[in-house]
């Protein structure tokens, strides 16, 4: 079974990474970048101050523990155990992907950082502020950026779909971890 499952997984690779275009090369390397997204974090930041006010340093401070939590997770609890090649280090596969900048990245790819850190940032915050269209474009952004990774031919599909559960499973229980501590002062 899990030798079907990879092999989807690379098909399915295989046919988004070849997608591929040198405008399109040009927009998901910046997607994939973080610097870029700094309006990004500030447009956060302004709609957790406007609805949190003076609170709004306590959940700063539960989403940096969120974004470390999710980052050395998918480090260790998942890339090194695991141990799955990225595609641009798969012999078997290498002259047919598409690589921008000759990047490649680490060795290993399951779980996706960048998806992981991205869909616990949308999710978390998301769960804060509970706004449709909020959260429709965070999970927009999130996927774009879990997509990039593919179209850079530095991730799986399955590396993404990990590294996306992981984050908002993650989000999720520091949520209701937040909520539960808020509702035992409440009570008390």
């Amino acid at each position: 079974m899990l030798e079907i499952l990879n092999q989807w997984d690379t098909q399915l690779f295989l046919f988004l990474n070849g997608l591929h275009s040198p405008f399109l090369d040009k927009v998901m390397w910046f997607v994939s970048g973080k610097i870029q997204w700094l309006p990004l974090y500030l447009f956060i930041l302004v709609m957790l101050i406007n609805r949190f006010r003076w609170r709004t340093g306590w959940i700063l401070l539960v989403v940096t523990i969120l974004i470390t939590m999710s980052d050395q997770a998918s480090v260790h609890l998942f890339k090194n155990v695991f141990e799955r090649l990225r595609p641009c280090h798969q012999s078997d596969i290498a002259g047919l992907i598409h690589l921008v900048n000759d990047y490649c990245g680490g060795m290993y790819g399951f779980v996706s950082s960048h998806a992981s850190n991205s869909f616990g940032i949308a999710v978390f915050t998301g769960l804060l502020i509970r706004n449709r269209y909020y959260w429709t474009g965070l999970l927009i952004w999130a996927s774009l950026v879990g997509y990039s990774r593919i179209y850079l031919g530095v991730h799986f599909p399955g590396d993404i779909i990990g590294g996306g559960l992981l984050g908002s499973l993650l989000a999720y229980g520091l949520y209701r971890m937040i909520t539960l501590i808020k509702a035992l002062k409440l009570n008390h």
